[in-house]
């Protein structure tokens, strides 16, 4: 994208979207606020770095599908298995797997635009809070937090952009551009090496800002979120042992729910909820009804995509489920949804289909808010479990999977499954522990693994006959958008 377009969403998509009343906005024009004088002190970096949390939540170029973060998460899942659509509606384009081989797709180009954007600003913080006036330890809480967001947001648009990560190989394959400054474009994309260098640079730079940060909410990140992204990356590059320390280190201090509060669903509850760690909590007048993960996710809410469009699992994954575990309470075969929690109900005009999900509660029918789940403890003991699994350390692995597990299902036992038993296992209880959460899509990739839709509820005509994609298919690699291959003669376009 165009330099024109990062300044404008920094000047009016974080500043003006921010709900803080500063000084400086009230003496500087918006159309004229420069990047120093957005770092010209620690309140003001404040103020922006407050707009970028906010702005993972925002509806993006105007539309309703373009629903902030979450509305990636619901992309990352709905190229997978495990995700089930009923009609044609929002979305679907990404669901038949034609909407990321489209450079002018506004889906293809959403993640683009909303990951550099925030990218952009992030680097205003970075670049110029050093100069900046107020006490270090709120510069090094701004850097450390500013240097995640760029580390994350590189690291999305690599797994969906860029060719994957293989463990041991050069990388040399095309990744994304790594930018550095808000002023930068025409730049050429770094390889996936470089990618993850950069990514890991920022990370390891971000922990030690963060070490004495104490944050006043879960929407802001603190040195645990540093190190649970460095677990996901270091997964991700197959760096097996770091992966398994960092998800160790990340989940300190954070509990497991119990199954009662399990069974109530993700709702706005993320603040106190002992296992979240990090989530975007959505006050009431900055929520977009419609243009949300909670007006795509929840159940209950009442707009067309929920009422006629719920979401659904794999019917053969939630068979795979123990009739023990309380996680298959937040699934209904037959759509009904008896079981709902305390004061939620449906509609007359909400359509029962089988499998449907209440694991995301609204906090009403008209009212679509839930929190955006980004990191949960329980994804930690999953990835360190996965990570000792695949470096053979069965035991430790069986124990941080049993660890998990037996919060949700109390018959659960340690499981004596090893090898490939046992890393099947995992990733089982991976798909069930984070589904809807945006993840699968990313497993499959990082993996080399085939999408397999065959044999459950998915209704061909809907998926566009998109069954299957086999590993290594180039689909697995979104086109770059038309916008930026115009607007950067040094861009380069997946193939074909």
């Amino acid at each position: 994208m165009k330099n024109v377009i990062y300044i404008l969403m920094i000047v009016f998509g974080i500043v003006v979207l921010n709900s803080c009343k500063d000084d400086f906005l009230e003496t500087v024009p918006t159309d004229e606020i420069a990047a120093t004088e957005v770092v010209r002190n620690t309140t003001n970096a404040f103020a922006l770095l407050n707009g970028i949390h906010r702005n993972l939540y925002v509806r993006y170029e105007g539309t309703q599908g373009n629903a902030g973060i979450g509305g990636h998460y619901i992309h990352l899942d709905c190229m997978g298995e495990d995700q089930i659509v009923h009609r044609e509606q929002w979305f679907n384009r990404v669901y038949k797997w034609t909407a990321g081989r489209s450079e002018t797709d506004f889906y293809s180009r959403f993640p683009w635009f909303m990951y550099y954007t925030l990218i952009a600003n992030a680097n205003v913080l970075i670049n110029g809070i050093g100069g900046a006036d107020g006490p270090q330890e709120d510069k090094d809480a701004i850097l450390g937090q500013a240097l995640v967001y760029r580390a994350w947001c590189h690291y999305q648009l690599v797994q969906v952009y860029g060719g994957r990560y293989i463990a041991g190989g050069g990388n040399s394959q095309l990744g994304v551009p790594y930018k550095k400054s808000e002023l930068e474009e025409k730049l050429a994309r770094n390889t996936v090496e470089e990618v993850y260098t950069e990514i890991n640079n920022d990370l390891d730079a971000a922990i030690i800002a963060l070490e004495n940060y104490s944050r006043p909410n879960k929407s802001h990140l603190n040195q645990n979120i540093a190190k649970g992204v460095k677990a996901r990356v270091a997964l991700t590059m197959g760096n097996w042992e770091l992966a398994a320390q960092m998800a160790q280190e990340a989940r300190n201090g954070f509990g497991l729910m119990d199954q009662a509060t399990y069974a109530d669903g993700f709702q706005i509850s993320s603040e106190t909820n002992p296992e979240f760690m990090w989530a975007s909590q959505i006050v009431e007048d900055q929520n977009d009804r419609f243009g949300s993960y909670g007006g795509y996710m929840s159940r209950n809410f009442s707009s067309s995509a929920i009422r006629g469009n719920p979401r659904s699992i794999n019917s053969n994954l939630y068979d795979l489920i123990s009739d023990t575990d309380i996680r298959k309470t937040l699934w209904d075969p037959t759509g009904e949804h008896l079981n709902l929690p305390s004061g939620v109900s449906l509609l007359s005009i909400h359509q029962r289909k089988p499998y449907t999900s209440q694991k995301f509660i609204a906090v009403s029918n008209s009212d679509s808010r839930v929190d955006v789940p980004h990191m949960r403890a329980a994804e930690m003991y999953l990835i360190e479990a996965e990570a000792n699994a695949r470096r053979n350390l069965d035991a430790q692995a069986a124990q941080a999977l049993f660890d998990l597990i037996s919060t949700r299902d109390d018959a659960y036992t340690l499981s004596s499954n090893t090898g490939q038993a046992l890393i099947d296992e995992i990733m089982i209880h991976r798909r069930v522990e984070l589904w809807g959460e945006g993840f699968r899509f990313l497993d499959l990739k990082r993996l080399n693994l085939p999408l397999d839709r065959t044999g459950a509820n998915h209704n061909a005509a809907l998926t566009g006959n998109v069954l299957e994609v086999p590993a290594g298919d180039i689909r697995w690699e979104w086109l770059i958008p038309q916008l930026e291959l115009d607007a950067n003669p040094n861009m380069v376009q997946n193939p074909l």
